[in-house]
């Protein structure tokens, strides 16, 4: 063993008996003996000696150990200096991506930051007294606000929003879509929308199905908007449908249901 070895090249330097040309010879068999023990390494090199074994690693290279229960990889000097102590295989870990809803809650930080925005009103036609009263007191309180209201004109939802509107008298804050042409309305819904300042009407429409024209007119609202708030049952389908499509393109969505 090279610790051997030495030992007897210490012992001989201390004895005044010996010759200093045999002692010479010891200590460079000695340094012979730690060579062969430890590959040559490039730059500058470190020993670290246990009774079991002696351990060589450079500050440049990057080493491995076996501690019996797995190989530990120590950093190199650049490692260390650029990343830290924790540059080791063991201890460095990627830091994990932010989820995609950051953007979104940045988009809302920032709509909520820019003052009076436009907001579509959805909801379904079956609606009780007092449900309808809250949200027409909500429509208003909205308008009052100087936010824009955009809406549709079927009963139940749409009506107390309209309602609401008109209350605030702000007539140039309230825009109702309607899927098809005005004469294609109820009755009802066409006295309370001659009080409507700006109503846009699809006569395009005219020959499909109520259910296609209103979706499609809901896609029309959405892209006119910057938040949906919208009043539903769980089997809406429509309505969720809506919902889905406005949170897809980044809408901000506030759906209350009813049941």
């Amino acid at each position: 063993m090279p610790c051997k070895a030495l030992l007897h090249a210490t012992q001989q330097a201390h004895n005044p008996m010996l010759c200093r040309q045999p002692l010479r010879q010891h200590i460079a068999s000695d340094r012979a003996s730690i060579s062969s023990a430890c590959p040559q390494q490039t730059r500058k090199k470190r020993f670290s000696t246990t009774a079991a074994s002696t351990v060589c690693y450079s500050s440049n290279t990057p080493q491995a150990f076996d501690t019996g229960r797995g190989k530990i990889r120590l950093p190199t000097q650049g490692e260390s200096v650029v990343q830290g102590s924790g540059g080791s295989d063991t201890m460095l870990q990627e830091l994990p991506k932010p989820p995609a809803d950051i953007d979104y809650l940045a988009e809302l930080i920032a709509v909520q930051q820019s003052g009076p925005k436009d907001i579509g009103f959805f909801g379904t036609r079956n609606m009780g007294f007092l449900h309808q009263n809250l949200i027409e007191v909500l429509s208003y309180a909205m308008v009052l606000t100087k936010n824009h209201v955009y809406t549709s004109g079927a009963t139940g939802t749409n009506a107390a929003v309209i309602r609401g509107a008109l209350r605030a008298e702000k007539p140039d804050l309230l825009t109702v879509v309607l899927p098809q042409s005005l004469s294609k309305q109820p009755s009802e819904s066409q006295e309370l929308l001659a009080q409507v300042q700006h109503v846009i009407e699809m006569p395009h429409n005219n020959h499909l199905p109520l259910a296609q024209a209103s979706r499609l007119c809901n896609r029309d609202i959405v892209a006119r908007v910057q938040q949906v708030i919208c009043f539903a049952f769980h089997d809406s389908n429509l309505l969720l449908e809506t919902c889905n499509e406005a949170k897809e393109t980044r809408k901000i969505v506030t759906l209350f249901y009813l049941d």
